[in-house]
């Protein structure tokens, strides 16, 4: 038996253990998937856990993407270009870390029916999210729009404080991505009345329902992106790090709530 845990800090929300323990199950492993719930002091023990010979990987959440990165023996992938980790696999007794997130907002792109070379982007955050998200838009114009924007440094675009001058911005976007964790607290991260009326919405966060952004936008009629889909393919590429084996979609959709309104196939 081999395990695999979430490293993250106030994550009991996640749906990754039901979707990656039905993706074991699917593919006959013997495997488990559980929550590690890890303040930032304990994270160097629980990468070190990870060293053990049950140890089948990891996943990486917030807040620890980019703090985990100096605790890895390698990074792959497109790791280096994001700054932020949110896999690990055991290579022998090295820890490598990788990350899939850029896989999933490539998918939710697609999915928005959005090409990036030429496209104006706004994307609201610049933590580990947000840089996936920046490399998949490699060939787009992208704004970031962040509470601190010293912490956007290296960011590939413009980097704009979090104020009420940045929201008219997103009228004339073609996407407009959020990134922050806002929608999981039922909060809406812009004023409705800036949601670009020809373009489209992404959200990184899932909830069942949709976040707030995400209910607003379909009410709009606005092309419009939830997390889950994103979750779904970002966990497929994991999967397939760990396991070196393809992941089972349809068991991992499956393992999700019913009704949403995109999931890859």
């Amino acid at each position: 038996m081999a395990r695999v845990v979430l490293l993250g800090h106030g994550i009991s929300y996640s749906a990754s253990p039901a979707m990656h323990t039905a993706a074991f199950r699917a593919a006959g492993l013997d495997w488990t998937y559980e929550l590690a719930d890890v303040p930032p002091e304990r994270l160097p023990a629980a990468v070190a856990a990870l060293r053990e010979p049950e140890a089948g990987g990891a996943n990486v959440t917030i807040p620890h993407k980019i703090a985990v990165m100096p605790l890895l023996d390698e990074l792959e992938g497109d790791a280096v270009a994001v700054g932020a980790v949110n896999t690990i696999r055991r290579d022998g007794d090295r820890l490598v870390g990788s990350n899939t997130d850029v896989t999933g907002v490539r998918v939710a792109l697609g999915a928005a029916g959005v090409e990036p070379a030429g496209a104006h982007v706004v994307v609201l955050g610049v933590g580990g999210s947000a840089r996936a998200a920046g490399i998949a838009l490699r060939g787009a114009d992208v704004t970031f729009v962040a509470r601190r924007p010293d912490a956007g440094a290296g960011l590939p675009g413009r980097v704009v404080a979090w104020s009420d001058a940045w929201q008219p911005l997103v009228r004339h976007a073609d996407v407009v991505l959020n990134a922050t964790p806002l929608g999981r607290r039922g909060e809406m991260p812009l004023r409705p009345a800036y949601l670009p009326p020809r373009g489209a919405v992404i959200d990184l966060v899932y909830v069942e329902g949709g976040t707030p952004l995400v209910r607003r936008a379909r009410q709009l009629g606005l092309r419009c992106v939830d997390g889950w889909g994103v979750l779904v393919a970002q966990g497929a590429a994991s999967f397939q790090a760990w396991t070196s084996r393809t992941a089972p979609l349809d068991a991992m959709r499956g393992a999700l709530p019913s009704g949403e309104a995109w999931l890859p196939s």
